[in-house]
């Protein structure tokens, strides 16, 4: 794609990352395939190369973005399948980070649109105040015809009461046979609307050896604002995390800075990029990223401490967006949970987005809806019995519109290694635990004789 951007805009350096990213696109089409907002409204302004061109038309003309492009852009959910089906590898993720830091700078939302969008990247970034807006939203709910829109959807997600808070800020110390030690992302929304994802992990990496801190400073990563074009907000965020995290790395080392959430787990692991211009603190997030590992990176199947039984619980994994596309994470929960004694179906069309997409279900509630529904229809064609994933977004969007529990991986893998019985599924009748099926071991074998040379040959071997 050819660009016009003058000297003076190439000088900003957002502006020269989006040029060498617009650079690379050739308009292949294959991204539309599987990009969810034009499948379902075949409006090629809703496709990844359709953006791509009034991203480029914006940033070149620069000053006030019209509303239309602003709306095409609020629309992508940004779940990057079109960067895993790109022929020429354009970096869409950061294309639009770009695109919707500039419409933050440069647009003027309507005051209805700017105070819903501050609401949700004040609430959902802090467990205190999501705790006190979900108490004011269950008052809310006899009165919720008579709100706006919007407001009636922010309603519709409070849950109708939140576990007890759980502080685990601190040295969680490993059992048995000293392996690692990691660090901990605790999240925001997470520590409030799920804690039992932040025990399930500690519990479930200290019990294999695992050393695990987690420092009190450190909390929201900074994804949830960084979406929403809040840039500012994000770094400030990400930048609590960087100095608590390097100080751990400092005081007794670090072998991993490990996320369950895998929204999370993009941007920290992009912790790099989102710190270029910083020179304080470039070289610290530069080594915190090259660390950073989703929580079913650290384990493999090998280290898994089982007992001789399992519950065959029949379970359909959905990959979430961010990380079958963004961090290229696809096997590596599949094959902890089959190890760990579950029968784990694979959901079809499982590229495409569940309608989460941090503040998106919020922000785009009709297609978010829309995309929901189609996915939850094919988690139930499954036939499972559960649903594990590892991204709580994920979670909270489809457990509306399917009836079936929802955990995350990692209380799954929890439960199966030792752990208490999650409590999703405390209400559902689950199967009879089975033997575990023991691999043979290879030194016990004896070895098999080579094979005998057929009439007329040397004997020798022919590759």
């Amino acid at each position: 794609m050819k660009t016009a951007f003058t000297a003076a805009q190439l000088a900003d350096p957002g502006i020269a990352a989006a040029d060498g990213i617009l650079r690379t696109c050739v308009h292949y089409g294959f991204c539309t395939a599987v990009c969810p907002t034009y499948v379902l409204t075949r409006d090629e302004n809703e496709a990844p190369r359709g953006r791509i061109d009034l991203i480029r038309a914006m940033l070149e003309r620069g000053g006030r973005p019209d509303a239309k492009t602003v709306g095409h852009i609020d629309s992508c959910l940004s779940c990057n399948a079109c960067m895993t089906t790109c022929a020429v590898d354009v970096d869409y993720l950061h294309l639009a980070d770009i695109a919707r830091a500039f419409i933050e700078d440069h647009y003027r939302r309507p005051l209805g649109d700017r105070l819903l969008r501050r609401l949700v990247a004040r609430i959902v970034t802090d467990p205190a105040r999501f705790s006190r807006m979900s108490r004011l939203a269950k008052l809310a709910r006899p009165v919720r015809a008579l709100l706006p829109g919007r407001l009636r959807t922010l309603v519709d997600f409070a849950p109708a009461a939140l576990p007890p808070r759980r502080d685990i800020a601190g040295v969680h110390p490993a059992e048995g046979a000293w392996r690692m030690r990691v660090a901990l992302l605790q999240g925001c929304v997470q520590q409030a609307l799920a804690p039992e994802i932040n025990a399930a992990t500690i519990r479930l990496l200290t019990r294999h050896g695992v050393e695990v801190v987690v420092p009190p400073d450190a909390g929201c990563c900074g994804a949830f604002t960084l979406h929403m074009g809040k840039a500012d907000l994000a770094r400030a965020a990400a930048a609590r995390n960087v100095d608590a995290w390097y100080a751990e790395l400092e005081r007794g080392g670090l072998d991993a800075v490990v996320v369950n959430a895998s929204g999370c787990g993009t941007v920290v692991k992009d912790y790099a990029r989102l710190f270029a211009e910083d020179p304080a603190r470039r070289k610290k997030a530069a080594a915190l990223a090259a660390i950073a590992r989703d929580v079913t990176e650290l384990l493999t199947p090998d280290d898994l401490r089982l007992p001789e039984t399992a519950v065959p619980l029949t379970v359909a994994y959905h990959d979430a967006c961010s990380l079958q596309h963004a961090q290229n994470i696809r096997t590596e929960p599949r094959v902890l949970l089959r190890a760990a004694g579950f029968e784990v179906r694979d959901v079809p069309e499982g590229h495409f987005c569940c309608g989460s997409a941090g503040a998106y279900n919020m922000l785009q509630p009709e297609m978010a809806g829309a995309l929901g529904r189609r996915k939850a229809a094919h988690i139930d064609s499954t036939g499972a019995m559960a649903v594990a994933a590892g991204n709580l977004g994920c979670l909270a969007q489809l457990g509306r519109f399917t009836g079936l529990p929802m955990l995350h991986t990692v209380e799954l893998l929890d439960w199966a290694t030792g752990g208490p019985l999650p409590e999703a599924l405390r209400d559902i009748a689950l199967p009879e635990p089975v033997a575990r099926a023991k691999s043979p071991d290879p030194a016990a074998a004896p070895a098999a004789p080579p094979p005998a040379p057929s009439e007329g040959s040397s004997g020798a071997a022919i590759w």
